[in-house]
């Protein structure tokens, strides 16, 4: 669950940001006295969404299998939009002030809008919408736990994005227009540099142009960031926050006006819970993206080697020491003086399987267990555990043993013979 959180608040954020904020910047008249164009964010919403739906299912389905023929100009496009949504943000009041006077430009703003919103989407979603495909692991049940919680993480990501943009919302009644507009910039300026980045990545990779000295490294450290360059797209709205807090505080309560001063009490109670909740909704963005990531990019460590009889060439494991159905790792040094590692668990029809604690797929990385499977460390493949014991695939490189006395017995010349695998 939290990794499918963490994945698709970051891709969603961004578009949910951008479309509050330009329908907050660009939102003018209610009902027949709004302007026909004020449709056009909402059509590019819905242009962007159905066009990285059937991005994503042709990249799902392998009929795409080469991106940069879409990406590229796409990027382009999206760069050269960014700058036209910026101009819009500039003179956004001017344009919402009195437009009936000058519908043309309105019109022409939310077109840019629009184009913008549907770009953005389109480049954003693809891979949030791929995370539908991996909430099944090939070969279980449809409905499991494991899918729920799947699809409760991918839920809770997409709604996490929507909330955080609603509460930043909440102020556009009590922050001044101008640092609104300010904070709005800069997050169309962080957007711009996602999308500068990706393209001149994309450019650098297909040969189109050569970076040298400090702009290699500047475009090094905009790829190494991008997590903290998506928290920044959260903490730009601290400045209005900031901004509303001090404006409730400098509304005085009219003497001898009841209701002008409930009015005034009412609007600072509303710029200080638009300011604190914003202060949370970037405080969990920043948890998510940075502990949330951490975690599930965390890697797995295997336990310790568990002691056991060796005697002679003989390796003794007792039953009563692997018999609760759990992973046992134990080490064993070769006449070649290779350290080597095997494994053994208990299986569920109360055999056990025994095998090396590498594969010949993915070498000596090992297995661990977690959440009742075993799973290879290097390809994060579950295993099995009916197979384990057996050749083929990630399986445990079986090896000969016996079972007697309550114990089983491993002749140690067999594991000489496969020290191979433990060599670097």
């Amino acid at each position: 669950m939290l990794e499918q959180f963490v994945t698709v608040l970051p891709g969603t954020l961004g578009p949910a940001l951008l479309v509050m904020c330009l329908n907050v910047l660009l939102g003018v008249g209610e009902g027949r006295k709004r302007p026909r164009s004020a449709h056009w964010r909402l059509l590019g919403l819905v242009l962007g969404i159905l066009g990285a739906t059937v991005f994503a299912a042709l990249r799902a389905t392998a009929v795409i299998n080469q991106r940069t023929f879409i990406n590229y100009p796409t990027l382009v496009c999206c760069v050269i939009a960014d700058i036209a949504v910026m101009v819009v943000i500039v003179v956004a009041r001017r344009m919402t002030r009195d437009w009936t006077h000058h519908a043309l430009w309105l019109h022409i703003g939310n077109a840019v809008a629009g184009i913008a919103i549907a770009l953005t989407v389109f480049r954003a979603l693809p891979d949030v919408i791929l995370e539908l495909t991996i909430f099944i692991e090939p070969g279980d049940p449809v409905f499991t736990s494991e899918m729920l919680l799947r699809a409760l993480g991918f839920m809770l990501g997409v709604g996490a994005s929507i909330v955080v943009a609603c509460i930043i919302r909440s102020m556009r009644l009590t922050a001044t227009p101008l640092w609104f507009t300010v904070a709005a910039l800069l997050l169309m300026a962080l957007i711009f540099i996602q999308h500068l980045t990706s393209l001149v990545t994309l450019m650098l990779a297909v040969g189109d142009i050569m970076l040298h000295g400090l702009s290699f490294h500047l475009l090094v450290w905009f790829i190494n960031n991008t997590s903290w360059m998506i928290i920044a797209q959260v903490w730009v709205f601290i400045v209005p926050a900031i901004a509303s807090v001090i404006a409730g505080f400098r509304i005085s309560a009219a003497v001898g006006n009841p209701a002008d001063s409930r009015r005034h009490v009412a609007l600072k109670r509303r710029a200080m819970l638009s300011a604190a909740w914003t202060v949370i909704a970037s405080i969990g963005v920043t948890v998510a993206l940075t502990y949330g990531v951490a975690q599930t990019n965390k890697q797995p460590v295997l336990s310790r080697p568990e002691s056991y009889s060796l005697v002679h060439d003989t390796a003794t494991i007792k039953f009563s020491q692997i018999s609760d159905g759990h992973l046992h790792r134990f080490q064993y040094k070769a006449k070649d003086g290779t350290v080597m590692r095997f494994i053994i668990i208990k299986k569920n029809g109360g055999a056990y399987g025994v095998g090396l604690d590498a594969c010949e797929n993915c070498g000596d990385a090992g297995y661990y267990e977690k959440d009742g499977k075993i799973i290879c460390k290097r390809c994060d493949v579950a295993i099995n555990l009916a197979t384990i014991g057996f050749k083929g695939g990630c399986n445990p490189i079986p090896f000969p043993y016996k079972t007697t006395h309550g114990a089983i017995v491993i002749n140690t010349a067999d594991l000489d013979a496969l020290s191979s695998h433990f060599k670097s």
